[in-house]
C-alpha cells in the first residue's frame, strides 16, 4: 500500500512548473533550486533541457511521446525533497524522478522510489546512493565518490606519497574520504590526517594549521598534499594556500569543480587533480553541439553539471528507445541496466551490478591563463584552467562495487 501524501508533499505542489499530458513522458526534476547549491541545480537543469533537444533532433518527443519535464524545488531540504518526490509520483504520475543534487538529500529520497515502484535517477555523489542505500529502482548517471576519489588518487598517488584531508562534515565528504582514502592506499600513498567542518563554515584558519602540523615533520614522506572535497563556491583552498603550505613542503590537490569556483583556482598553478567534465578536454560531435550552442544561447561554457544533466538526458532518451517508448517500470529497469551511450564527455555505461555509471576521468593540472570566454559578458580575468594531462578510461578506474 503506497503511502498517503504528507501535508508537505501538497502545500509544497505550487512549486510543481508545467502540466504533463497523459501520454507524455512524465520527469520530475527535485533539486535544490534555492539554496547554497542552486547554481549546481540549475545547470543540471539547463544541461538536461539542451540534452533532450540533442537527442530528439530538437522534437522534444521520442517514439512519438512528448517529453515533459516538472521542476520542483526541495530547497536542501530532505524531508521536503522525500514530500516531493511523493508528490510526483502519486499525484503528477512521473515515470522518473530525477535529484536531488545535494548528496544528502538525494539519499533521502532513495526508498521513495522503492515504495513507488518507479526509477530515480539521483544526481548526488555519495557512495551510499548506489551503495548501501541503493535499491532497484535507483540509477546514477553521475559520476560517484569513488570515481573521484580513485581518479585523483591516480594523478597523485605513489609510494611515499602521504595525504592530509579536508571536506565538509556530511555524506559527500565523509563518502569521499572514505573513498580516496582506499584508492590512496591502494596507490602506495597513506592518508595521515582527516579535517571535517561544517558545509556552511568561512573560517579555515585553525584547520588549516591542524594540516600542517599533520605533515609537517614527515620526513618518512615523499610527497606531502592537503587534498580538499567540497560543494559551493566558498572553500577553504584560498585560505589555507595563503598560509602559504609550500614551508612545509606540502601542495595542494583536489577535483573539479564549477567555473566560478575555478576561478580562484589560478592561484594554485600546478595542481594536479582529476576532474569529471571540463568542456575543453574532450572532442566528439555531441561536446561540440553543446559546446556552440551553450555559447550561441548563454553567452558562456557549459559548465561541470551541465554536462551532467545532458548525459542523463541522453541516458533516459536511449532507454525509452530501448523500450520502444514504453514507461513501465520493469521495461525502464531492463533498458537501463547496462546501458551503453554516448555523452559530451564520451561513452558511459551503466554497470548492472548497482546501476552506477562508468566513464571516464580527466587528469588535470592547473594554469593560470587570461581568459574572457567562461562567463557571460565578461572582461578577460585569470582563471584558473584545468588543462588536461590525460583521459582516464573507465577500464582503468577500479571502482568497487558497494551494495
Amino acid at each position: 500500500m503506497k503511502r498517503i501524501l504528507t501535508t508537505a508533499a501538497v502545500a509544497a505542489s505550487a512549486l510543481t512548473v508545467g502540466h504533463a499530458s497523459a501520454d507524455s513522458v512524465r520527469i520530475a526534476h527535485v533539486t535544490g533550486f534555492s539554496g547554497a547549491l542552486e547554481a549546481y541545480a540549475e545547470q543540471t537543469a539547463r544541461g538536461m533541457e539542451m540534452g533532450f533537444e540533442y537527442a530528439t533532433d530538437g522534437s522534444m518527443e521520442v517514439e512519438g511521446r512528448a517529453i515533459d519535464i516538472m521542476r520542483k524545488d526541495d530547497q536542501g531540504d530532505p524531508s521536503r525533497a522525500r514530500a516531493l518526490a511523493e508528490e510526483a509520483y502519486a499525484e503528477d504520475d512521473a515515470h522518473v524522478v530525477v535529484g536531488s543534487i545535494a548528496s544528502g538529500v538525494a539519499l533521502a529520497m532513495l526508498d521513495v522510489a522503492e515504495e513507488w515502484e518507479r526509477v530515480m535517477i539521483p544526481e548526488g555523489v555519495a557512495d551510499g546512493i548506489t551503495g548501501e542505500r541503493h535499491n532497484r529502482y535507483v540509477f546514477r548517471v553521475g559520476r560517484n565518490s569513488s570515481q573521484d576519489a580513485v581518479s585523483n588518487a591516480v594523478a597523485v598517488g605513489g609510494d611515499g606519497v602521504c595525504v592530509s584531508t579536508i571536506a565538509q562534515d556530511y555524506a559527500f565528504g565523509r563518502d569521499g574520504v572514505s573513498a580516496y582514502k582506499e584508492a590512496m592506499e591502494s596507490e602506495g600513498g597513506e592518508i595521515v590526517h582527516e579535517e571535517y567542518l561544517p558545509t556552511d563554515a568561512t573560517d579555515f584558519t585553525a584547520a588549516a594549521e591542524r594540516l600542517f602540523e599533520s605533515l609537517r615533520d614527515r620526513d618518512d614522506c615523499n610527497d606531502k598534499y592537503i587534498f580538499g572535497i567540497w560543494a559551493g563556491q566558498t572553500n577553504p583552498f584560498g585560505r589555507i594556500q595563503d598560509l602559504n603550505p609550500e614551508r612545509y613542503g606540502i601542495t595542494m590537490s583536489t577535483g573539479g569543480n564549477i567555473l566560478p569556483a575555478m576561478v580562484g583556482y589560478s592561484d594554485f598553478e600546478g595542481m594536479e587533480g582529476a576532474t569529471f567534465y571540463y568542456y575543453e578536454h574532450t572532442e566528439n560531435d555531441m561536446n561540440q553541439w553543446l559546446v556552440d550552442e551553450h555559447y550561441e544561447r548563454h553567452d558562456a561554457a557549459p559548465d561541470f553539471f551541465t554536462a551532467q544533466g545532458f548525459s542523463q538526458a541522453i541516458a533516459i532518451t536511449e532507454a525509452l528507445r530501448a523500450t520502444g517508448g514504453s514507461t513501465d517500470t520493469e521495461d525502464l529497469i531492463d533498458a537501463l541496466r547496462g546501458l551503453e551511450f554516448d555523452t559530451p564527455k564520451g561513452a558511459m555505461r551503466i554497470r548492472p551490478e548497482d546501476h552506477q555509471a562508468m566513464q571516464s576521468m580527466f587528469h588535470f593540472q592547473i594554469e593560470a591563463q587570461q581568459r574572457s570566454d567562461w562567463f557571460t559578458g565578461d572582461d578577460e580575468q585569470t582563471v584558473g584552467v584545468p588543462v588536461l594531462e590525460r583521459e582516464i578510461p573507465m577500464d582503468e578506474l577500479d571502482i568497487p562495487i558497494r551494495n
